[in-house]
């Protein structure tokens, strides 16, 4: 038997994917286990021992057309379900099974604040698209394999952070998905703990003003003692823009806890069973995506009236308050 399994973004919904990939390999005897996804998300999976071939999308959707039609396969999983998806199931002609987005159920909620939303996981909901090939969740959570090459080493830390650190992930697909500068700030003088930031490089602006907020110059050092006095232990690493995603899900899986916006290194976390602190804007946890199978603290603002503004989010708040972050209390204790 061979199975595509598709979805081409983006770095958390994959990620969410992989106990699909992992049931189908080992429930389904000799099931050969292909995945398509876009070539820019290739390294969350090339160390997936499950997944026998992965095959990409580059430009041209004709070109990953014309070579899946190589392999004929006995199904088709399909975890994205859009034009694009349709298109290759039609091509093929493979017996496909398709994910439900539940795109009405969220314009309900999102619109008319009418909550018509299951109370299961995506993941879950994921797997009752593999429910037909006999194959059922085994409860063991997300994968991510972080290939040899990109393991980060305790020695590249500060020596401020190698007896432990608090990672956070600073990062978000829009805007309205992430805390303003000025509460980051506040929320890592609540850690008060060593930190990791993690992001890409359009994170470093926000990550420079973290880190230029509780730098520590030695013009200052007669201040030292007074911030030992006060119990000031923020020492920030700004790690946005350093390592590639690999190398990050590394620094998540030393991190003592992890802090993060909706984004795809807090379901990496999920994986490696951290302990989370998920901060939630303008989307909502009850659309399915809040950490899985791990320990974690939800943080939001809840009654608002205009929460959720979107299913994915904004440039910049709609109603021009932001009170979906700037309402959140940092109410919880680090031990």
């Amino acid at each position: 038997m061979k199975v595509l399994i598709i979805r081409f973004s983006s770095i958390g919904d994959i990620v969410l994917t992989t106990p699909v990939i992992r049931c189908i390999k080992t429930q389904l005897d000799s099931c050969q286990v292909h995945y398509c996804t876009k070539k820019q998300y290739a390294g969350i999976l090339e160390g997936n021992p499950y997944i026998d071939k992965l095959h990409l999308l580059h430009d041209k959707l004709e070109t990953l057309v014309a070579e899946l039609k190589k392999e004929k396969f006995d199904y088709i999983i399909d975890l994205h379900n859009n034009l694009r998806t349709r298109i290759i199931k039609l091509r093929l002609n493979s017996k496909a099974y398709s994910f439900d987005k539940l795109n009405y159920q969220k314009w309900l909620m999102v619109n008319f604040k009418i909550d018509r939303l299951p109370n299961r996981h995506i993941v879950d909901r994921y797997m009752d698209t593999v429910a037909p090939l006999g194959v059922s969740m085994d409860n063991l959570g997300l994968d991510y394999f972080i290939p040899e090459k990109d393991e980060v080493e305790n020695s590249w830390l500060p020596e401020t952070h190698r007896n432990g650190y608090v990672a956070y992930a600073i990062g978000a697909q829009h805007n309205t998905k992430k805390l303003p500068l000025s509460r980051m700030i506040e929320l890592c003088d609540k850690i008060n703990k060593p930190i990791v930031l993690l992001g890409g490089k359009e994170d470093v602006e926000n990550a420079r003003g973290i880190e230029a907020f509780f730098q520590r110059e030695k013009a200052h050092e007669q201040y030292e003692e007074g911030l030992v006095a006060l119990n000031k232990k923020t020492i920030i690493y700004n790690a946005c823009g350093k390592f590639n995603l690999n190398q990050s899900a590394s620094l998540v899986k030393g991190a003592s806890h992890v802090f993060s916006h909706d984004t795809g290194l807090m379901h990496i976390a999920a994986a490696f069973k951290k302990d989370i602190y998920s901060i939630w804007g303008n989307t909502i946890p009850e659309f399915g995506m809040y950490p899985y199978r791990t320990r974690f603290i939800i943080l939001e603002k809840k009654g608002l009236n205009c929460r959720p503004c979107s299913k994915i989010g904004y440039h910049e708040c709609p109603e021009k308050h932001f009170l979906c972050m700037n309402g959140i209390i940092f109410d919880f204790y680090l031990p």
